[in-house]
């Protein structure tokens, strides 16, 4: 039952909006490659919980890897080369993460999108992502490819404001969400994490945000 449960959900498409899709299952067929390249990174980059410019410490622990690493203090949201941590470079962002992307770009309509940046989120159950618009991009043209895996979660997708009607959608072990165009300022967000345990990942989910920042 469990093959057949896999084999549909790979290749089932959901819109989202105009220029926004779940890709459900699309990474499935790589997970094992994706969590043996993310236990890589934390090794030289370990997980951390981020302060926002408030004060606020963020509920989800993240890291990065790639040429540029999205990071929050009390200077800002920003980009920057090296980790704050280690003073050195973020760890390189895996061939794999490159060649999913571009893969999931290209099937949500969105050509040659090459990343120069990985933020990796873990939730632990109670964490949440408030609604927010990824905005610290310099190319508005290119995508955003959100990898999950582990625990399922809720996906909050929202418009232009903060306050317009949010959309939830359940996001599992292995889908794939793209958006851009027209939809690339939305407000988007995780409700609190909670549920069943994952198999591979426990009481965890992780999350890999692939994005063109530089």
């Amino acid at each position: 039952m469990t093959d057949l449960f896999t084999q549909q959900l790979e290749g089932r498409r959901e819109a989202l909006g105009r220029h926004s899709w779940v890709l459900h299952g699309f990474a499935l067929r790589h997970a094992d490659g994706l969590l043996q390249a993310i236990d890589a990174i934390v090794s030289a980059a370990p997980w951390r919980h981020m302060t926002t410019p408030g004060g606020y410490t963020m509920s989800v622990e993240s890291c990065n890897c790639g040429a540029l690493g999205w990071v929050t203090d009390r200077r800002g949201y920003r980009y920057a080369s090296e980790d704050p941590l280690s003073g050195r470079p973020w760890p390189p962002m895996p061939e794999l993460f490159e060649a999913l992307a571009l893969d999931a770009a290209r099937e949500a309509g969105f050509a040659a999108f090459i990343p120069d940046a990985c933020l990796l989120n873990r939730y632990a159950p109670g964490a949440r992502m408030s609604l927010h618009q990824d905005k610290n991009e310099r190319d508005m043209s290119q995508p955003i490819v959100s990898v999950s895996l582990g625990m399922s979660a809720v996906f909050q997708f929202g418009g232009m404001t903060r306050d317009a009607p949010v959309s939830k959608v359940l996001l599992e072990h292995g889908d794939v969400v793209v958006w851009g165009g027209e939809d690339r300022l939305r407000f988007h967000g995780i409700m609190p994490l909670k549920g069943q345990p994952h198999e591979r990942l426990g009481n965890f989910r992780v999350n890999l945000t692939m994005r063109k920042a530089g």
